[in-house]
């Protein structure tokens, strides 16, 4: 019926290790949303921060203006809320609070009802000569590939 979006943070995997995973609902307005589904948006620059509440928010993610939109149109650059039960924001905040970890945003995407949801990974930050084990894992498995690809024919 409607087309998949998946906006993808390209740079979370290769500047966070990736220690858990979460889903979470996005508060939106409409022109957001409808932004959303013409794949108007980015993450990749974004974070996500607790607020004195004890609420979650997405930072410095990008939604661009809803074209056809009158002067009712969203800021796109907006903290938007993030939501996620009761247990979950006191276990990320806890984490985030004791050990210096931070949450990254993986990727936003549209349910199977319309709905924007968005991975949401709690993260520690790699470390220069980790990004370099990364960057030589990713070329090691290519070459294997080729071999591998080569070899079968």
């Amino acid at each position: 019926m409607q087309n998949k979006i998946n906006i993808k943070n390209k740079k979370a995997r290769f500047e966070y290790e990736i220690l858990d995973k979460y889903t979470a609902g996005i508060v939106l307005a409409g022109t957001e949303i409808k932004s959303i589904r013409q794949s108007k948006a980015s993450i990749s620059e974004s974070f996500c921060e607790f607020n004195d509440r004890g609420e979650l928010y997405i930072i410095n993610m990008q939604i661009d203006e809803y074209s056809h939109a009158s002067h009712f149109n969203h800021k796109p650059k907006a903290e938007r809320k993030l939501l996620l039960s009761k247990r979950e924001l006191k276990k990320l905040q806890k984490e985030v609070a004791s050990s210096g970890l931070t949450i990254v945003p993986l990727n936003l995407f549209l349910n199977d009802r319309g709905l924007a949801k968005m991975n949401i990974a709690l993260a520690k930050g790699k470390k220069l000569y980790d990004k370099r084990e990364t960057m030589k894992d990713r070329d090691n498995k290519r070459d294997l590939d080729r071999i591998k690809k080569s070899y079968n024919r």
